[in-house]
Order: C-alpha cells, then sequence, then structure tokens
C-alpha cells in the first residue's frame, strides 16, 4: 500500500508566506492528533559542520518549532555525535558550533540538547533483531523523548550516495557506539607512526583495549575492544583511524536497521520532513558546500521515511541538473544525479532493505500543498 507524502513547492505569496505555507504543509500531514500536552518533542537535525554552507537554514525549523508549541508539547532540538575528529564529537564544542551557525535557542523558542551527552556515551540499548544489527545504541535523549521528528537537508552523500531521512534518523541519532556498529564491527585503525605517545586515548578506554608498547607508540587489543568509539575523541595526531572496513551494501543494511531501531522507541508515529533545497553533492560533515546539482524542489513531509526519501529521489532526477557542478557533462533530466557522482553505491541505495525490514514503502502517493 502506498504511503502518503506531502508535498509543498516553495511557491509564496503576501497572504501566504513561508512561514504559514509550512504550517498548512503540517496541518496536512496530520501529526497534532499525535500530539499530547507536554510532549518533549526530540527535532532530529544536522547542525552543520564547520565550512559548510547549506545546511537548513535555523530560522526555517521556528514555524515547524511553533507548530509543536502551540499544540503544547515541548520540542528541542537535537543530534549526537559523530566519530571523527571535528567540530561536532563531543558536546561542547557541538553545542558552539550549532551557536555559530545560527541555532540560538532564544531566537528558535526551542533548547539545543546533544542526545548522547558530554562525550557520546549516554546511549540507550535498542533490541533489533536484524540482520547485522542485534541490539542498537541510540542517544539517550532521543531514545527518551516521547515524540520524534526528523528534519532532514536532502542532498548527496559520499559513502551512502544521498542522505536524507533515513540517513539523519539512523546515522545521526546512534550514540558513537552506534555509528562504530555501522561503519564497521571491530576496532580503530591504528597508526603507531603518528602515535605522541600522549595516552589520552589509553585513559578514555574503559575496557582496556588501547595501551603503549615499550616504544611508548599505541597499541590494541582487539578482543578487549567494544567498538565504542570514545578514543577518536581523544587522538589529535591520527593515530587512530576509522576503519571503513564494510561494504556499501552492508553499511546502508546496517543503517537501516539502526533507522528502525529509532522509530522503534516510540509509541506514536515518527514525522519526517526534507528540505530539498541546495541539493549539493556531500553531507554537510565534509567541512566545505559545493555547487547544487539541481534547482531548489520544495520541502516533502511523511510519516514513512522510505517513501519520503523515494519521492525526494524521484523528484531529484526528474530536475533539470546544474552546471557547472559535480555532474558529468551530459547528464539530463530522468538521469540518476547521486548516482553519476556516488558509482559506488547500489541503485537503490538500500531503500530496498529498508522497506523490507518494515520500515516503509517505497510506494507512495505525492500530495501537493
Amino acid at each position: 500500500m502506498a504511503s502518503n507524502v506531502y508535498f509543498w513547492n516553495l511557491r509564496t505569496t503576501l497572504k501566504s508566506p513561508f512561514d504559514k505555507r509550512l504550517e498548512k504543509l503540517l496541518k496536512k500531514v496530520g501529526v497534532k492528533e499525535f500530539i499530547e500536552d507536554g510532549d518533549l518533542t526530540a527535532i532530529k537535525i544536522h547542525f552543520g559542520e564547520k565550512g559548510t554552507t547549506g545546511f537548513i537554514r535555523p530560522l526555517w525549523l521556528r514555524p515547524i518549532i511553533d507548530f509543536f508549541r502551540t499544540a503544547k508539547a515541548k520540542p528541542f532540538l537535537t543530534d549526537a555525535s559523530t566519530l571523527y575528529v571535528g567540530q561536532r564529537g563531543e558536546a561542547v564544542s557541538h553545542q558552539m558550533c550549532a551557536a555559530h551557525h545560527g541555532w540560538d535557542p532564544l531566537v528558535l523558542a526551542a533548547p539545543v540538547i546533544i542526545a548522547d551527552g558530554l562525550k557520546g556515551n549516554s546511549e540507550t540499548a535498542v533490541p533489533v533483531g536484524g540482520k547485522h544489527i542485534k541490539e542498537a545504541y541510540i542517544g539517550a535523549d532521543i531514545a527518551d523523548a516521547d515524540l520524534f521528528t526528523s528534519v532532514n537537508h536532502f542532498k548527496g552523500h559520499e559513502l551512502a550516495g544521498y542522505g536524507g531521512a533515513l540517513k539523519n534518523v539512523g546515522m545521526g541519532s546512534a550514540s558513537k557506539r552506534g555509528k562504530m556498529q555501522q561503519h564497521y564491527s571491530t576496532g580503530p585503525i591504528i597508526n603507531p607512526e603518528n602515535c605522541k605517545g600522549c595516552e589520552q586515548c589509553v585513559k578514555i578506554c574503559k575496557p582496556g583495549a588501547l595501551s603503549l608498547g615499550k616504544d611508548k607508540k599505541i597499541q590494541l587489543n582487539p578482543e578487549r575492544c567494544v567498538g565504542c568509539g570514545g578514543c577518536f575523541l581523544g587522538c589529535k595526531s591520527g593515530a587512530l583511524q576509522i576503519d571503513w572496513k564494510i561494504g556499501v551494501q552492508e553499511f546502508l543494511e546496517r543503517m537501516m536497521e539502526y533507522a528502525l531501531a529509532v522509530v522503534r522507541t516510540k509509541n506514536r508515529p515518527c514525522l519526517h520532513i526534507n528540505f530539498v533545497v541546495d541539493v549539493v553533492p556531500d553531507c554537510d560533515c565534509v567541512g566545505f558546500t559545493d555547487q547544487s546539482l539541481c534547482p531548489n524542489i520544495g520541502i516533502l513531509a511523511s510519516f514513512d521515511p522510505v517513501a519520503v526519501d523515494q519521492a525526494c529521489l524521484d523528484l531529484v532526477n526528474a530536475a533539470q541538473p546544474l552546471f557547472p557542478s559535480k555532474l558529468p557533462s551530459g547528464t539530463k533530466p530522468g538521469d540518476d544525479k547521486f548516482l553519476a557522482i556516488h558509482t559506488h553505491c547500489p541503485p537503490d541505495f538500500g531503500l530496498e532493505y529498508a522497506a523490507k525490514i518494515g520500515l516503509g514503502t517505497r510506494e507512495y502517493t505525492l500530495i501537493n500543498v
């Protein structure tokens, strides 16, 4: 059975400006009937890594926040720590990065809360029983929230092919250990030649998997490693690196199982809102923002994360390609834009597996608002 996906093409008028049109979209979806007084509502967002400019504009979120507040919910903006060393690897830097990019609680009327705590290890174990993931590790404050809404910048992604609702929910909601579990199942790659002997990673490693050898260089006992990812926070010299050892198909399947874990933490439908604007080739994590692949398309919303991502992919592919951009010359409307630049990905980007495990359906009815 097809899922409803609601679509607004970004057209506005003086009598119906941005906030009114977005409010109308949310009313059409019907989310209000699932909101109860005092619901602590997680709005999962990507605050943008330092150097990027294409992330969703903070003020675009204000109508969504006001919608929940009018319904007497208590919304908060949230994300979880990254594995890589950057501006979002722990809560202090992450909060400051969000503030620098304009995510101001006094302007937006919603606080910023980093879901997996100060160092990325505040997590809730959620049973999945999937092919790859038996138990997922979700940022505790996302798991504890009464309601969950993902607000997603739809664009390309250098590993997954594209980033939309499913990636923001599955990868973005996971704690450090959860992100490690999606990328690989063993410990980090050790580069002893880069080790400065500072022992910061050794102090962080609670299972005792890391130690310094006689040469004062780092060494790993893989039998003790639990894949928590905490060591990446301590190493500033590149002695520890992520082992991207699994294939893309398995990575996508693990990510879909994590997205399933997140929605399972709620006993009410989760809303997913995709902003198909600034459709750039890569993630908002890469530290720069390249030229868009196509013109801005609109905002889509659905309770089905598979359907809303599929609808966005179809709209992006149908759109006129933009040049100069990362797209190969000769790309035409109807060509798969993300596959053209991320040729390592399977053609369905893992959506078929997402549908198979019950996350949603690739069949949808597009309803213009």
